[in-house]
This record gives structure tokens, sequence and C-alpha cells, in this order.
């Protein structure tokens, strides 16, 4: 399943919406871009944490939002729809993953470990999503998807069969 694409220039981090898109640049490291995007959404989670729920929600619907679109125009600019570079919905996805779970290390790593699982093996209803939908929104929502699933797992299966929970 490896596909060669295009390797983007470290120029379009000069253009804020690629610059977002790439994940802050994590989207151009040469292995494993959407790990280091899904590192790159840690920081970003861990601020959104200290927010109120509702409020932690409001911000994670916007980062969707405005995904759609970002995750569109740099599609559209390197000419590949879905570059593995683009790493915006990697950052969505994590967030909808740590909805509700507080900052605390370990629940940092299994989210992570979740939503990357969900996310490389995309299975049904996410490949579907994957493979079905295009643009900006498609790039998104396999994510969102991913996330939804990790989140399921991490509320009611990791977090309440730890020990010491919470």
């Amino acid at each position: 399943m490896s596909k060669s694409f295009p390797r983007p220039s470290f120029r379009l981090l000069a253009n804020p919406i690629h610059f977002l898109s790439l994940g802050f640049g994590s989207g151009l490291f040469p292995v494993a871009p959407g790990t280091a995007g899904t590192l790159a959404a840690i920081p970003v989670y861990l601020l959104l944490a200290q927010l109120d729920l509702s409020i932690y929600l409001v911000v994670t619907l916007l980062i969707f939002g405005l995904g759609i679109y970002l995750c569109g125009e740099t599609s559209r600019a390197l000419g590949v729809e879905d570059h593995p570079a683009i790493v915006w919905d990697e950052i969505a996805g994590f967030c909808i993953t740590m909805i509700a779970v507080p900052p605390k290390l370990e629940w940092v790593i299994a989210g992570f470990l979740l939503f990357r699982v969900f996310d490389i093996l995309k299975p049904w209803p996410i490949r579907v999503l994957d493979r079905s939908i295009k643009g900006g929104m498609g790039i998104m929502l396999d994510d969102v998807f991913a996330g939804i699933f990790a989140a399921l797992i991490l509320h009611f299966v990791v977090i309440p069969f730890s020990p010491g929970v919470l």
C-alpha cells in the first residue's frame, strides 16, 4: 500500500494555510508523517484540555470545519488527493479522541496509540469514508471517525478498567 508521492517543499510553510494543514510542518517529516502530525496534536490537546469542556468541544468543531478548507486547499496545491503530508486531520482526530480525557501522561499515550491504530487500520466504516468522499471533507472525515472510535475505546474500555482510574 505504499504509494510514491511528490515530496512537498518547505517553502509551502510560508503560506499560513499550508503551514496549518501540514501540521505546523510536522507533515513534512520524511517517515510516518501521520504519526508526526499526531505528535504535533499533543500540545494542541494539552492547551485545549485547560478549557471548559463546552469550549473544548466548540474549538474542536472549529478545528474540524477549518480543516475541511485547509486540507482541500493544500491538496489542490500539491495536486494529490489526501497527500500524506497533510496532517491537520490527525490534529482534529486526536482532539476528538481526547474529548473529556484528563491531561495525564498515561491517557495521552493511550489516546495517541488508539487513534493511530484506527487511523492506520481504517476499519469499516472508516475505510469506506476514506475511499468514497473526496476533497477536504474526505480528508477530514476518516480521521474524525478514527477519533470517535478511539475515544469510545478510551472512555469505555481503557479508562474504566485501569487501576487508580482518574
